[in-house]
């Protein structure tokens, strides 16, 4: 698969900032499909599987361009069946192909919105639902993949054990999302994002946070949302500091008359 057929894509926003306003905007449309997330792949036994070699979390929109046939053609067989379909990672460094082994994790994806073009292209965009994990393949002479997959989701835990770290992963997330856009001298007001419920934040932070891939594929395939929060809660403390200090430098640097150098996210964040 092309890296073209990610349409702006950018594995959870290339700034924190840009990811709490996806949340802020597509809030109700998030929670609502998440809950509704089983009974859309209820009695989904087979599904379509589109590899990319990004991992990628439940209850955050992604639009995607498609143009290869095999895509194509998946489109519109999903378009008139239940416009499901499976995102699956994989590694093109030490892939020879795209097709994810039997037992790997991934997350559904549900069609929103189409935009065919005359040429058979189409720009779509998707909700991710709820995960799976492969059993095995169909062949059904399809050209694209198929598999028969088991849905999942987080284990049962006291919402009162998770609301503190929850709390601080919210907060610790915010302050690094306030000093890039200080940094970057972006004012616009951050979204409120301490009410969210404790799985799906850990699911946003973790498509926020451009950590590496096999670490991202761990936090996914966790059934814990405690244990995925707690690992948010390091990375976030390690590089919450360093942010801060930046953008106190970036601040002291216009006040004397010298404008900050755009900065990007680095290790934590970036643009790739």
């Amino acid at each position: 698969m092309a890296p073209a057929e990610v349409a702006q894509h950018r594995s959870g926003g290339r700034y924190f900032s840009r990811a709490l306003k996806l949340t802020s905007s597509r809030r109700s449309a998030i929670i609502l499909t998440l809950s509704e997330a089983n009974d859309k792949v209820r009695g989904v036994r087979d599904l379509p599987l589109f590899p990319l070699p990004v991992v990628l979390f439940p209850g955050v929109p992604l639009p995607l361009h498609i143009f290869e046939p095999r895509y194509r053609q998946m489109l519109t067989d999903i378009r008139v069946a239940n416009n499901l379909f499976g995102l699956a990672y994989f590694d093109p460094a030490t892939s020879e192909n795209d097709v994810p082994p039997a037992g790997s994790v991934g997350c559904v994806a549900e069609v929103t919105e189409t935009q065919t073009f005359p040429d058979g292209r189409s720009n779509i965009l998707t909700l991710r639902l709820i995960r799976y994990r492969i059993d095995s393949y169909v062949e059904r002479g399809d050209p694209y993949l198929v598999a028969q997959v088991t849905y999942f989701e987080d284990d049962e835990e006291d919402d009162t054990s998770l609301a503190g770290t929850a709390k601080e992963v919210a907060e610790t997330f915010t302050r690094i999302a306030q000093a890039v856009r200080t940094i970057n001298d972006e004012r616009a007001t951050l979204p409120d994002i301490s009410d969210t419920e404790p799985q799906r934040l850990s699911f946003l932070v973790a498509a926020a946070m451009e950590i590496e891939a096999d670490v991202k594929q761990e936090l996914l395939e966790l059934r814990s949302t405690s244990e995925r929060l707690e690992r948010l809660r390091g990375m976030l403390s390690i590089a919450v500091k360093g942010y801060e200090e930046r953008a106190r430098i970036h601040e002291l640097a216009k006040s004397n008359g010298h404008g900050g150098r755009r900065i990007e996210l680095e290790r934590v964040v970036t643009d790739r």
